[in-house]
């Protein structure tokens, strides 16, 4: 899978300077982070949407449009793929394969990474 990630993570960063009236990925770009988003989210409805009726062929294909979006978002937060799956390996030697990070340990991360960001742009905490 991974492999198929960076093939289109790649495809999606060389067609960012398309043409806009010819590509949907240009255009995204263009339109924004608010824009990629908002279709991130909506494929991800979607993708809920077409499970809980047990449509299995939606869900493939909406779980494809769902991960294009991923990376069109990805490219503009620059984020690659290898750092996503770094974070999935880095979870999987602390808390198994297949878990989601507790809820305390999504506060203290969070909680750092804001002191993180606070410190990159000149915040101080008091």
């Amino acid at each position: 899978m991974s492999d198929s990630l960076e093939r289109l993570y790649s495809s999606v960063l060389a067609a960012r300077e398309r043409d806009p009236s010819l590509s949907r990925t240009s255009k995204l770009f263009r339109d924004g982070v608010q824009k990629m988003a908002k279709k991130l989210a909506e494929e991800a409805v979607e993708v809920g949407l077409d499970a809980v009726q047990m449509k299995r062929e939606a869900v493939v294909l909406e779980s494809a449009d769902l991960l294009y979006h991923l990376a069109v978002l990805w490219a503009e937060c620059g984020v690659t793929p290898d750092s996503v799956l770094g974070e999935i390996d880095r979870r999987e030697r602390i808390y198994g394969i297949a878990e989601k990070l507790p809820k305390s340990a999504v506060s203290a991360q969070a909680r750092r990474l804001t002191v993180l960001h606070g410190r990159r742009h000149g915040v101080s905490k008091n």
